[in-house]
């Protein structure tokens, strides 16, 4: 399989409720520092959205553990048009999600969940399978 940071999303889907939206990809496999997500293959640390997804680099808008995610980090997945976020606080829940995203994420209106990488993988492959425009963080180690 092809490694994330090979993967160009394609997705140009709205955040628009009524709207048909393209599945979000299944994360078919977890352990500490892979994720590996249907079509996508593998990756450490990934960003997903109804129809598509990439490698998540921290790099590109400066992320660290804390204060966290950032507004910068999810505006990509709510553009490609999830509804529902859910935020992955690393294997160990070192990973932390700064105040302003959770501001953020509350005056647009969009339902998250912030939880251990395990238990959003799940929450994540639940929503996606009942069709629902989920998208989101996973951190696969600390």
């Amino acid at each position: 399989m092809s490694s994330l940071d090979d993967y160009l999303a394609h997705s140009t889907q709205t955040n628009s409720p009524m709207t048909e939206h393209p599945k979000s990809p299944a994360i078919e496999h977890l352990s500490w520092g892979v994720m590996q997500v249907h079509g996508l293959g593998t990756g450490k640390d990934v960003k997903l959205w109804p129809g598509g997804g990439r490698a998540w680099d921290w790099n590109e808008t400066h992320t660290r553990h804390i204060p966290g995610i950032q507004v910068a980090d999810l505006t990509e997945v709510v553009d490609h048009g999830a509804d529902v976020i859910v935020l992955s606080r690393g294997m160990n829940l070192v990973l932390q999600t700064a105040p302003e995203t959770l501001k953020w994420l509350d005056q647009q209106g969009l339902k998250y969940h912030i939880l251990e990488t395990r238990e959003a993988a799940k929450l994540y492959n639940d929503l996606a399978g009942q069709g629902v425009a989920v998208g989101g963080l996973f951190h696969s180690t600390c």
